[in-house]
C-alpha cells in the first residue's frame, strides 16, 4: 500500500535526522559528561568551593535535558518501528492512526532539536538588546523606525520573551529618532542575532501630499547581554556621562526630573542610553552594563573581520549590510540573504518574523 510505503520512508528519514542530532548535539559524549559530574561532585575537595558545586550543578542540569530530549526521539523512533511491524503482520486503522500521531509529536520535537543545535556561538543563549536606528530622512525614517519597534516587539511576544524599551527617543512630529529594547529568554541572542543590518522601506508616503513612493532606511543591531567581563575595563575618564528627561509614556514623573542617561565612550564613540527606571543611579548602571557589552561585541566583531580581510575573504565592509527589503504597495517583504519572499507585510510587520530567522541560522549567517 501507499501509506505504508510512505510510512517506511518517513520513519528512515525521521532516523536519519536523530542519528544527525546524536552526533551533533554530542549524545555519548554528554552522558560521560554526567558521569565526570558526578564523580566531581562526590569529592570531599569540591564542597570547599560552593561556587564550583554551583557551576558543575547549573552545567550538570542543562547537559541532563539535553540528554533527556535526545532519548525522547531514540524511544519515540524505536516505538513507531515496533508499531510498523505489527501494522505490516495486521493492517489495522486504529493502530495508522497512533502512528500518525506519534509521527506530529516527533516531527515537532526533531525541529524543535534542529533549531536548537543551531545555536552554537558563544552568546546565544544570553539576553540580549537590540538597537533601532533611523538612517537620514526625517519623519519618514523615523516613523519606519517606530514600525520596526513595534514589529520587534510583537515577535518577543509571539516567542514568549519577555521584552522592555531601555530607551525610546521621539521623533520631531512622529516615529522615534533612535530606541533600544531588551529581549529576555533562553537564546534570546541566537534568535535575534541575525536582524542586526540595514532595513529598507518602500512604500507610498502617508507625510506627502503627492502621495509618492519614498524609500526610507533603518539600521538594527543586536548585542547580547554580558554579565561580566573582566577584559574590559572601562576608565571614568573616558566616559562622558549626560543625564536629561525621560520621554514617553510615565506620568508627571517623566518630564520633571532628569533620570535618563546617556553614557558615551569617547575613545569609540560608541554610547547607549538608559531611561527605564525612575532612579537615574539604576539607569546608569543599566547603561553601563549595555556599554560593557556593546564594546565587547564590537571587539568581537573587529577581530574577527581582521582575521576575515587577513584571509581575503570577499566582505562587504560598511555602516550595515542591507538584509530585508519592505515594498509596502506591491505587498511584497524580501529577505536578501536568504532569498524568502512573502507577500502578508502586515504579518511580518506584526512580529511573525520565524520563517526568515530560522533559513539564516540554517545558512549560518
Amino acid at each position: 500500500m501507499l501509506e505504508i510505503s510512505n510510512i517506511k520512508k518517513k520513519i528512515i528519514d525521521f532516523n536519519n535526522r536523530i542519528q544527525y542530532l546524536k552526533r551533533i548535539l554530542e549524545y555519548k559524549s554528554k552522558k560521560k559528561k554526567i558521569t565526570v559530574i558526578n564523580n566531581q561532585l562526590k569529592s570531599s575537595e569540591i564542597w570547599k568551593n560552593i561556587k564550583k558545586i554551583y557551576t558543575l550543578k547549573k552545567e550538570k542540569k542543562k547537559t541532563k535535558k539535553l540528554i533527556k530530549k535526545i532519548e525522547y526521539l531514540i524511544n519515540n523512533i524505536q516505538d513507531l518501528k515496533i508499531w510498523m511491524e505489527i501494522l505490516l503482520k495486521n493492517y489495522d486503522v486504529n493502530i495508522l492512526s497512533e502512528i500518525k500521531i506519534i509521527f506530529k509529536k516527533l516531527e515537532k520535537k526533531i525541529k524543535k532539536l534542529e533549531i536548537y543545535q543551531l545555536f552554537s556561538q558563544k552568546y546565544d543563549f544570553n539576553n540580549c538588546y537590540i538597537d533601532i536606528q533611523p538612517g537620514s530622512g526625517g519623519i519618514e525614517a523615523q516613523d519606519w523606525a517606530k514600525k520596526l519597534l513595534r514589529m520587534y516587539l510583537k515577535w518577543a511576544e509571539i516567542k514568549n520573551f519577555s521584552s522592555y524599551i531601555t530607551e525610546e527617543s521621539p521623533g520631531d512630529n512622529n516615529g522615534i529618532k533612535s530606541a533600544t529594547v531588551k529581549i529576555k529568554g533562553k537564546y534570546a541572542f541566537g534568535w535575534c542575532r541575525t536582524e542586526s543590518g540595514i532595513h529598507r522601506l518602500v512604500r507610498k508616503s502617508p507625510f506627502n501630499t503627492n502621495n509618492k513612493r519614498h524609500t526610507s532606511f533603518c539600521s538594527i543591531f543586536v548585542y547580547p547581554e554580558i554579565k561580566e567581563n573582566k577584559k574590559i575595563i572601562l576608565n571614568s575618564s573616558n566616559l562622558r556621562i549626560d543625564v536629561y528627561r525621560a520621554s514617553g509614556a510615565g506620568g508627571q514623573h517623566v518630564n520633571c526630573t532628569e533620570s535618563a542617561v546617556r553614557i558615551t565612550h569617547v575613545p569609540t564613540g560608541i554610547s547607549t542610553q538608559c531611561q527605564s527606571s525612575r532612579s537615574q543611579h539604576k539607569n546608569k548602571d543599566l547603561a553601563l552594563k549595555q556599554l560593557i557589552s556593546k564594546i565587547h561585541i564590537l571587539e568581537e566583531q573587529r577581530i574577527n573581520l581582521k582575521k576575515k580581510i587577513k584571509n581575503k575573504n570577499k566582505l562587504d565592509i560598511g555602516w550595515g549590510n542591507q538584509i530585508r527589503s519592505y515594498i509596502l504597495d506591491n505587498s511584497l517583504v524580501k529577505d536578501l540573504r536568504t532569498g524568502i519572499e512573502m507577500y502578508d507585510t502586515q504579518l511580518i510587520l506584526d512580529g511573525h518574523l520565524s520563517q526568515f530567522i530560522e533559513k539564516s541560522l540554517k545558512l549560518g549567517l
